[in-house]
C-alpha cells in the first residue's frame, strides 16, 4: 500500500471531487492522483513546446537542430517502407 498524506482543498473542490467520485465510481484519492498526473504532464509539454518554439525562433539553432535530425534520419535506412 502506498503511503498517504493529507492535503487541504477548498470546500468547492472537495464537492467537485465527491461528485466525480460518486458519478464514476472511483475514490477521491484516485481521482486526485490522476488529475495531478495529468496536470504534471500538461506542464511538461508546455515547457517542451516553449523550448521548441524558442529553438525555432533562432535561425542558427534551428539549422543546427535540423542538421542533427537529418543525421539521425540516416540511421533509419533499414530498407523498410515508410507508412
Amino acid at each position: 500500500m502506498t503511503a498517504t498524506t493529507t492535503i487541504r482543498v477548498s470546500e468547492r473542490t472537495h464537492q467537485h471531487l465527491s461528485e466525480l467520485s460518486q458519478t464514476i465510481g472511483r475514490s477521491i484519492q484516485d481521482i486526485t492522483a490522476d488529475a495531478v498526473e495529468l496536470y504534471r504532464r500538461q506542464q511538461l509539454f508546455a515547457v517542451a513546446n516553449a523550448d521548441y518554439a524558442a529553438l525555432r525562433a533562432d535561425p542558427a539553432q534551428s539549422a543546427l537542430w535540423d542538421g542533427e535530425m537529418a543525421a539521425w534520419d540516416a540511421t533509419l535506412a533499414d530498407g523498410l517502407e515508410e507508412y
